[in-house]
């Protein structure tokens, strides 16, 4: 954590700076970046809203909301997850001038990859506001820890990016690996549907579907805007997100002190 307040300026210009040239070179440039959010609610809209005419989703609890908002508010943090999670993972490998360079702190490079993609997550978390809004959803205590549920994610995915950015560098079939997860995770996460549907025959899958600490991130969205819940209200998911997180901090930052001797060697 010091090295990352020691180096906050150059962490922020070097996020800055990957978000841009992504799209470096095209006409509409970072625009390209908020063009997918809109056009993934308009194409989720049109199919559920329109065709479909899924005017309402009974959700867990008897909560009722629209399907499109309550999928979007999904959405919103697996799309920033899915795709933090990828660019954390070429960290060394993009930036590799400067793993070679022995004076630079390479440590933040992960949580440079990992802040660029968060500028995408702050657009698409907007729209789904202004989606919220326009539902006729007035304005909530509960939206407030929207942030916090960010934060839980940004730290997770960092935690992440240590271990995946460290072995990729050996082991590129990784990123095809995380690829395949990545689908996967989507339906156990779950995103398309809700775990209400798994009560009673199914409770232990249910149970275990709880496991994915991406969950607790989802669900922590979800009951913001329609449940009105906080999250210190359930103590022992909250307990279990925060241990998993350390627990993959822990193992992300020793494999990357193990490794990291390796990769100018590699690089």
């Amino acid at each position: 954590m010091s090295d990352l307040w020691k180096n906050r300026h150059l962490v922020w210009k070097l996020a800055k700076n990957d978000f841009k040239k992504r799209y470096a070179g095209s006409y509409m440039g970072a625009l390209w970046a908020l063009v997918q959010p809109v056009v993934t609610v308009v194409l989720y809209y049109f199919v559920f809203e329109v065709v479909f005419d899924t005017r309402s989703q009974r959700l867990a609890g008897g909560i009722e909301a629209p399907y499109v908002l309550w999928l979007t508010a999904g959405l919103v943090p697996w799309f920033y997850f899915s795709e933090a999670v990828m660019q954390g993972m070429y960290a060394f490998l993009e930036y590799n001038y400067l793993v070679k360079k022995v004076v630079f702190e390479i440590r933040v490079l992960p949580v440079v990859k990992v802040l660029g993609a968060s500028f995408i997550h702050v657009f698409f978390a907007a729209v789904m506001l202004l989606m919220y809004f326009i539902y006729g959803y007035g304005p909530n205590p509960y939206l407030l820890q929207l942030p916090y549920y960010s934060l839980c994610m940004f730290v997770m995915i960092v935690a992440i990016s240590y271990t995946t950015s460290a072995i990729v560098v050996f082991f590129r079939d990784l990123a095809q690996i995380v690829n395949i997860l990545m689908q996967v995770g989507m339906w156990a996460t779950p995103i398309l549907w809700d775990l209400g549907f798994l009560q009673g025959k199914w409770e232990v899958l249910r149970i275990v579907f709880k496991l994915n600490p991406v969950y607790y991130i989802v669900n922590g969205y979800r009951e913001s805007l329609f449940e009105g819940r906080w999250f210190w209200e359930n103590i022992p998911l909250t307990l279990y997100f925060w241990g998993v997180t350390a627990v993959l901090m822990l193992i992300g930052l020793g494999l990357f002190k193990r490794l990291r001797v390796h990769f100018a060697d590699v690089l």
